[in-house]
């Protein structure tokens, strides 16, 4: 699935007020962390993450690795702050149409 411009702006609105889900810490991105990131996106399908990585290239790999295993679509990033959706089984987020 992939967003058109309009839903990814809906979807932003929609992210801006929400606080991170999950926060990376130390450890980085650890089997308890994507699970934990993978029942956020069951429960809420619009989620943010914190990842604390000092290095904008190792920032960037972790985001990319939590997009690829969670299999959600990036809404954008911000700083430390990345913005995922993956639709759940009980649709809650109705994107509008492109």
């Amino acid at each position: 699935m992939t967003l058109n411009n309009k839903q990814r702006q809906y979807l932003k609105g929609l992210a801006h007020s929400l606080k991170p889900v999950v926060l990376l810490g130390q450890h980085g991105l650890t089997e308890g962390v994507l699970a934990e990131i993978d029942l956020a996106l069951n429960h809420h399908e619009l989620i943010k993450v914190k990842v604390a990585a000092e290095d904008r290239d190792v920032k960037k790999l972790i985001m990319d690795a939590i997009v690829r295993e969670s299999g959600a679509i990036k809404v954008q990033t911000i700083g430390h702050m990345l913005t995922i959706y993956r639709q759940s089984e009980q649709r809650k987020i109705i994107l509008p149409r492109g």
